[in-house]
């Protein structure tokens, strides 16, 4: 099982959560771009990082919104969406080579996320993205998405990802933001639900009903209040009970 957190998305002297403490725990990077958060040192640094301790880099790629962290909602066209993404994939890109490594794989942020898990012309214009710049590259995000089903038609390697530290509703999708149940805080349900998500690919819905949850990778928002801890717990509940842990990139 893969374990991934969002990083490097501090932006100037503003630091977002503990970029190296979670470098040390988990085994992949959701590295932003620049574009809702992060910066070209911040880049840098944690592709750096990154590489010193062997986690594999993704760009986790969002909308042109740094005031609204990438969590507002843009009406792109599709041209100048693909664009954006291939801009964000080539930035990080460049970085990584100074360090004998690439980007690895590519995971939208915030709003895109889920904006692409049922917008066809969002979704595709990230296939497009990937396919144009490199087609062995995988893309994660949610199994049985808009997204999902597009990449696997366009011969794209889909990495199913789940969220310990988010709600789900009984179809199988995140609960909004903002909404009740949206966060999972205490650490311990954090673990709890990573185990089961890795061991019985299924999660407990907001309503108390179980539902499928297909995933390679869990996913640990660096953001969140107790990420460190979090991850911590997560990664010695899974390890106790005898996941091996490594990036799905191999």
């Amino acid at each position: 099982m893969d374990l991934n957190a969002d990083l490097g998305e501090g932006f100037g002297i503003w630091r977002l959560g503990d970029d190296e403490a979670l470098l040390g725990l988990v085994t992949s990077a959701n590295v932003a771009c620049g574009f809702h958060g992060g910066d070209a040192p911040t880049m840098r640094r944690v592709c750096e990082a990154a590489v010193r301790r062997g986690v594999a880099v993704g760009a986790q790629v969002g909308y042109r919104d740094l005031a609204g962290f990438g969590r507002r909602h843009i009406a792109y066209d599709f041209a100048e969406l693909r664009d954006e993404v291939l801009y964000q994939l080539g930035a990080l890109d460049a970085f990584c080579r100074l360090f004998r490594t690439r980007v690895r794989y590519l995971k939208p942020h915030g709003a895109l996320y889920h904006a692409a898990a049922h917008d066809e012309s969002q979704a595709a214009a990230l296939v497009a993205a990937v396919g144009e710049y490199d087609d062995q590259l995988p893309l994660l995000c949610s199994s049985g998405s808009v997204l999902a089903q597009l990449a696997v038609g366009a011969g794209l390697r889909v990495v199913g990802e789940g969220f310990a530290d988010r709600g789900y509703l009984p179809n199988g999708t995140l609960v909004p933001r903002g909404a009740s149940g949206a966060l999972v805080t205490d650490p311990e349900q954090v673990a709890e639900r990573a185990l089961r998500m890795a061991t019985e690919q299924t999660v407990v819905a907001v309503d108390g009903s179980v539902v499928p949850c297909p995933v390679e990778s869990i996913c640990l928002h660096g953001d969140s209040h107790g990420a460190v801890a979090a991850a911590e717990m997560v990664r010695a509940s899974l390890i106790d009970a005898g996941v091996q842990l490594s990036p799905f990139t191999g």
